[in-house]
């Protein structure tokens, strides 16, 4: 299974990004799929993630309302919608699928057994 992630990119604060997540090797049906986002100097942090379904969401208290996860069965790819950017938004943001994640470790790295190669995003004040 390989996931590669796209989209980032240089925007100015209040912007918008859309990051793309496309995944081979197997379907993104049925799985746990996320975003976690690591910025200089600090550790990986807990972004979005998409239960099972895109219908069953969570969300980081950094971005809730701003961002949004969602799927596309038929490209094979998960998008993070980022709205109303900030520079405190600026990381590398990972894609991550889940096999065996349960509803309870959706915001922990260790829940996720495939991961991406990462994206930047830098958002200018």
């Amino acid at each position: 299974v390989q996931l590669q992630a796209s989209g980032g990119g240089l925007v100015q604060t209040g912007g918008s990004l859309r990051l793309s997540c496309a995944a081979s090797g197997r379907t993104i049906s049925n799985v746990a799929l996320a975003w976690f986002r690591q910025a200089p100097g600090k550790e990986r942090e807990f972004v979005a993630a998409a239960f099972r379904s895109a219908t069953v969401t969570f969300y980081g208290n950094s971005v809730k309302g701003r961002f949004t996860i969602s799927r596309d069965s038929a490209k094979n790819t998960v998008y993070l919608q980022m709205n109303s950017l900030k520079p405190e938004d600026t990381a590398v943001y990972f894609c991550a699928l889940g096999e065996r994640t349960i509803l309870s470790t959706v915001r922990q790295e260790s829940a996720y057994n495939y991961w991406g190669q990462g994206t930047q995003v830098t958002v200018s004040s």
